[in-house]
């Protein structure tokens, strides 16, 4: 059985991106991995130093990751400042990293160019606390976006380096999770190509939204002034309803609104009232656990002490090896 890590960013609400994106197939690898999932509290401090409530967002991700189905007896989930390991294997890392290496990193670069301000030693070694992550556990595979491809590079640089400088064949060499299948990417109602928190709150449908505050986006979705000819290409914002009808709908409801749409019959009002109706159905389920989960702080503190127990065990391990092979010895 393959070990696998990923980290979940704690910035707050889980929105429908999310879920279709990484998560659904986050409660799939739990059942054929052995699987550790961390909120990465630690990482958010490099692009937010002094956060306004970091605990509140940790609590809140933790809480919808839960209700949308990962389950703390098959994975560990846990935080990532629950493991002083990961920092001490951190430090250990950047003892045999290359300031040069580091700089050329494209995520570095753009974070230096967008804040100028902040560009601290955590966002410089980004690359190397996001190693430590993964190779803590020894993984051997790893779920990541397009964004993330190239530290994952860096990650088996540090894992090849360390075996190579202490002549060992320690850490694995982890490489990219494939998933089989392509992710079911749902667009903005703001007309643009991706769900995000950061392209503003009317973009997104969360989980946890209620009835009303999803019939108010949606209704507010962009849309256009409608097809003029039968079978006219659709503009983004229209693809973007149709896509998010597509993912959450009856496939006869979706067929319906083709037809109307290729016919020019279409009335985006009424098919923006019937997928506000489709988006409430589906997400209830999530709502009601979200707030069954959210009131019972004694299952959440059962569940973080599971994890941290769980991923102490494995990565305590690793680094008492990990100091043998470097040399730190009792007297």
């Amino acid at each position: 059985m393959d070990t696998v890590v990923s980290g979940i960013r704690p910035t707050g609400n889980l929105h429908l991106g999310n879920y279709f994106g990484a998560l659904r197939n986050f409660i799939k690898m739990q059942n054929e991995n052995n699987c550790y999932f961390f909120i990465a509290d630690y990482h958010s401090l490099t692009t937010h130093p002094t956060p306004a409530d970091l605990h509140g967002n940790v609590k809140s991700v933790l809480i919808d990751y839960l209700a949308a189905g990962l389950n703390p007896e098959k994975a560990t989930l846990y935080l990532q400042s629950d493991l002083p390991e990961t920092a001490e294997l951190y430090l250990f890392l950047n003892m045999n990293a290359y300031l040069g290496e580091l700089e050329r990193v494209t995520s570095f670069k753009d974070k230096a160019r967008t804040q100028p301000d902040n560009i601290n030693a955590g966002l410089l070694t980004y690359p190397t606390l996001m190693a430590a992550d993964i190779i803590i556990h020894r993984a051997h595979k790893v779920p990541v976006g397009k964004d993330q491809e190239q530290h994952l590079e860096m990650t088996r640089t540090f894992a090849n380096r360390f075996n190579r400088l202490y002549n060992v064949e320690y850490f694995p060499e982890p490489v990219a999770y494939n998933f089989g299948e392509e992710l079911v990417k749902i667009p903005g109602l703001d007309g643009s190509t991706k769900m995000g928190k950061s392209e503003g709150e009317g973009n997104a449908i969360f989980l946890n939204d209620d009835a009303e505050v999803i019939r108010k986006k949606i209704m507010r979705a962009v849309t256009d002034s409608g097809p003029t000819q039968p079978n006219q290409p659709k503009s983004q914002p229209i693809e973007n309803i149709f896509a998010l009808m597509k993912a959450l709908s009856k496939p006869e409801t979706l067929a319906f609104f083709e037809e109307e749409y290729n016919n020019c019959r279409v009335r985006y009002g009424d098919m923006k009232k019937q997928l506000a109706e489709d988006v409430i159905a589906f997400t209830q389920p999530f709502r009601d656990k979200i707030k069954e989960i959210g009131s019972d702080d004694n299952y959440l503190q059962k569940v973080v002490k599971l994890g941290r127990d769980k991923a102490h065990e494995s990565a305590s391990k690793t680094i008492r090896e990990v100091r043998e092979i470097i040399g730190f010895k009792p007297f």
